[in-house]
């Protein structure tokens, strides 16, 4: 087991060496644009599709977005143009401090394909900010006996914009005794120094106003003016002296509040009240002044608020220490910051799929990034998952991590994945951050029905009502949903002489079966036909299965005897009999009138006239139809009609008197000539 865990971890450096040897050739593109601060909100920063060389479409469906490594909004890139644009007013103050040029690295990530572009906006200084004296009142007490051209430190001002914005120049307002000296320190400031001009008389003037006023490089130039209040004293020749002039300590950042740092001491040969030393803080800004303080007297630094490597490593502090008599001395302690393993590492989120398609290999899961504020080893990470899952991580580039499906899933198999992501820093002791992902495995239409058998045989009684419910079909689907939803159906028989559709019917959505109509054992003892089951996916997919039917016999006939057989012959032979005749008294019939006609006389049949001949009256009178016999042609060289005489004279007459006389009448009327 442990060869195994151990070959997988192997495994998976390989890959992660492989993918940052790609990315290191992938990611060596980096754009760079500018923009002042305190721009409006949906400024235009630049047109990132035309820079990265992409189209707008292209951005759009691969889902691009902006990054930032703090995670927070700044930029906003529109999809529908491509344009990159201020999500918000930028203050440079605040995010950069007194660092120049001021930075803020983002990236560009495209999905699908996944690609990173690298690019920094450099948010430039405006002049937002004028100089400002921390103190409303600087008080410096200057000997009488001081020599002119003497300089005297006073506290700077300060000024939040930098560059061409910031401090560059110290003014005071016109007097008779001072001017101002503007120095360059080391570490790129101006101090003002005041220089006596002209020698102090106590008893002309023991106090001067000034009024000390500090300018920027703006356009136009901001400015900021503190009081100057200078006191005349006695004569004082000696001022302090500090053993050293630069003092370094290092501090733990989680050393409690009011602890001792160090103390500065200074000496002052004078006696009395130009002997005796108070401390101050000099040039101290704001962080200074609240995280440290200093006892006037004692020179005892103490800790006022808590440290914080991420936020400040080190203070520069300029102590001062004064006489009695004014007169001063200035050294330096450095404060280091030590740091301690105090933040846990950070996850930070850019991306997360929460449902797969269980077909899909290689599929992004989450992108995120991950960081530690300490530093050294209490800064090193590491990133993991579980072993025992089919995902992996991918180190993209810097701090960033990608999660990604290592082959195929299977719904049917395991349908959700709880994720872990692990980091672990390198400290003592070790701090951890885990952060879970619920991954659901979406259903494809791979599975077709399942017949739960591949063959039914159902048996059925004869004489059944029609509608019976005679039996039922089963098929399963491994998927879900509409992937799992079956329907039922009858499939063509073999036999094209079986009409199914009028014996059996199925219900499409249970698999009940019916019989249409009353089964006849007699007629039909068994049949057989497929059944077919279909879902609803898209592909859908299908089985089928053999149904047989039984039809079972009731006692439904009753028995039956060498005399029905006789009656059937006997009645079929005399309905031939009868047949025959009528076709022979036609064709007698037919024959006589042909001689009839050839002789050129009408002959009359005689003898007894068949039945349907006689009038149904029951006289023995003929029908209407057949009371007169009609030559079409009479004698020799003649072309006249001849009406015979009736064939049965003696037949009594019916009609009135005045029936007879119209039909004589009518036939005259037509020329007729009877006989």
């Amino acid at each position: 087991m442990a060869i195994r865990g151990a070959l997988a971890l192997q495994k998976r450096q390989v890959l992660i060496l492989f993918v940052l040897l790609g990315l290191s050739q992938a990611g060596l593109e980096s754009v760079s644009y500018s923009v002042a601060e305190e721009t409006e909100v949906g400024s235009f920063v630049a047109n990132l599709a035309k820079d990265l060389g992409l189209g707008v479409e292209e951005l759009s469906s691969r889902e691009a977005r902006v990054v930032s490594e703090d995670n927070k909004k700044h930029l906003h890139l529109d999809l529908l143009t491509g344009d990159l644009v201020l999500n918000e007013k930028l203050d440079r103050e605040e995010l950069c401090g007194s660092t120049e040029p001021c930075v803020l690295h983002f990236q560009v990530v495209l999905e699908n394909p996944l690609q990173f572009f690298r690019a920094e906006l450099h948010v430039k200084d405006i002049n937002d900010h004028s100089p400002a004296f921390l103190d409303k009142e600087i008080l410096i007490k200057i000997p009488e006996s001081t020599t002119i051209g003497t300089t005297f430190l006073m506290e700077s001002a300060q000024d939040l914009d930098i560059g061409s914005n910031s401090l560059q120049n110290y003014t005071v307002s016109p007097n008779s005794h001072f001017y101002i000296k503007v120095r360059d320190s080391s570490d790129g400031k101006i101090y003002p120094e005041l220089v006596l001009d002209r020698a102090l008389d106590h008893e002309d003037k023991p106090e001067l106003r000034l009024t000390l006023t500090a300018l920027d490089g703006g356009s136009p130039p901001r400015t900021g003016t503190t009081l100057v209040l200078i006191k005349v004293l006695d004569v004082n020749d000696n001022a302090p002296e500090f053993p050293q002039r630069l003092y370094e300590v290092q501090v733990l950042e989680d050393t409690p509040v009011g602890s001792w740092i160090i103390t500065i001491s200074a000496k002052d040969l004078d006696a009395g009240n130009y002997g005796e030393i108070s401390y101050t803080l000099l040039h101290a800004s704001e962080d200074i002044r609240k995280t440290f303080e200093i006892n006037p007297i004692s020179g005892e630094v103490h800790l006022r608020s808590r440290l914080d490597f991420e936020v400040i490593q080190s203070y520069t502090i300029n102590i001062q220490a004064t006489d009695g008599g004014g007169l001063s001395e200035e050294c330096t302690l450095l404060v280091k910051v030590i740091d301690i393993n105090d933040n846990p590492p950070e996850v930070t989120m850019s991306s997360i799929t929460k449902i797969i398609p269980e077909n899909s290999s290689e599929t992004l899961v989450a992108l995120f990034s991950v960081r530690d504020q300490d530093t050294g080893d209490n800064g090193r990470i590491v990133c993991s998952i579980q072993d025992d899952l089919p995902f992996f991580l991918k180190p993209t580039f810097k701090n960033f991590f990608t999660l990604v499906s290592e082959k195929a899933l299977d719904r049917e198999m395991r349908a959700e994945y709880n994720i872990t992501i692990t980091v672990t820093d390198s400290g003592t002791p070790r701090l951890k951050t885990e952060h879970s992902i619920t991954v659901l495995v979406s259903d494809v239409n791979d599975n077709a029905p399942a017949f739960t058998q591949t063959s039914y045989t159902l048996r059925v009684r004869e004489n059944n009502s029609p509608a019976l419910h005679i039996g039922s079909v089963s098929a399963t689907d491994a998927d879900a949903g509409a992937n799992a939803q079956v329907t039922y159906s009858l499939l063509s028989p073999h036999d094209p002489h079986l009409a199914l559709a009028s014996l059996v019917s199925i219900n499409a959505d249970n698999g009940h079966l019916f019989a249409l109509r009353s089964l006849d054992y007699e007629a039909l003892q068994a049949f057989e036909f497929g059944v077919g089951a279909t879902d609803r996916g898209s592909p859908a997919l299908s089985s089928q299965a053999l149904v047989r039917v039984l039809v079972l016999d009731d006692n439904d006939n009753s028995p039956f005897d060498p005399l029905t057989v006789y009656l059937v012959i006997a009645l079929a032979a005399v309905s031939s009999l009868f047949l025959f005749s009528v076709l022979a008294f036609i064709a007698v019939r037919l024959c006589g009138r042909s001689r009839a006609a050839s002789l050129g006389r009408c002959s009359v049949p005689e003898g007894h006239f068949p039945g349907h001949l006689v009038d149904v009256s029951g006289t023995g009178t003929l029908s209407q139809s057949y009371q007169y016999e009609v030559c079409l042609r009479g004698g020799t060289g003649t072309n006249e009609f001849r009406f015979l005489k009736p064939i049965i004279p003696s037949l009594p007459v019916h009609d009135t008197g005045g029936n007879m006389a119209g039909n004589e009448n009518f036939r005259n009327s037509f020329g007729f000539n009877s006989q």
